[in-house]
């Protein structure tokens, strides 16, 4: 079956660092086969005979071994992101006048409740839930007024990975 492995804080800020290629290597020491990463941010395409469960647990405890860090894995089969990818309206872009992004969600808040949770002011943001994931678009002069910047500060932060639109639909197509 095909995978895609989101990795949560890879190669951000002051994150856990790990090249792509080392990156490729160890999953394919795990036993993946046609293994490729896609940009630096810890996106993983591979196949698998495994379930999501023993496949999430065997690339994190790969990954401790690894970098010496917990790093969370998020495993989303492809049909998966094909259906969060085609969730996302055509128009929604990233630009000079809009910004969107795709917050893969962790089991413990894949809910369409999480909507509720975030500490956003909504009628400056589009939002869709899907299973999976929740997908936003802000217009770049409404982003500070829609409070988005304070998604990373709050408890639900954790269990989510961000990807920008283009990531997303990429992910959803290879």
């Amino acid at each position: 079956m095909d995978y895609i492995a989101l990795l949560r804080g890879i190669n951000v800020g002051t994150s856990v660092k790990i090249n792509m290629k080392e990156l490729k290597t160890l999953f394919e020491q795990c036993g993946f086969s046609n293994v490729s990463t896609y940009i630096n941010s810890g996106n993983v395409i591979f196949k698998s005979h495994d379930k999501k469960n023993s496949i999430t647990e065997n690339i994190e405890k790969a990954l401790h071994i690894t970098t010496g860090n917990e790093v969370k894995v998020l495993v989303k089969t492809k049909s998966e992101m094909v259906k969060i990818a085609n969730s996302i309206p055509g128009d929604w872009r990233n630009n000079d006048n809009q910004k969107t992004d795709v917050a893969y969600l962790f089991e413990s808040i894949d809910t369409e409740n999480i909507i509720n949770e975030l500490p956003i002011k909504k009628e400056y943001i589009h939002l869709i839930y899907v299973k999976g994931a929740l997908i936003w678009n802000v217009r770049r002069e409404d982003y500070n007024k829609s409070r988005l910047n304070k998604i990373i500060s709050h408890k639900v932060y954790k269990d989510m990975t961000i990807r920008n639109v283009n990531t997303a639909r990429y992910l959803a197509t290879c």
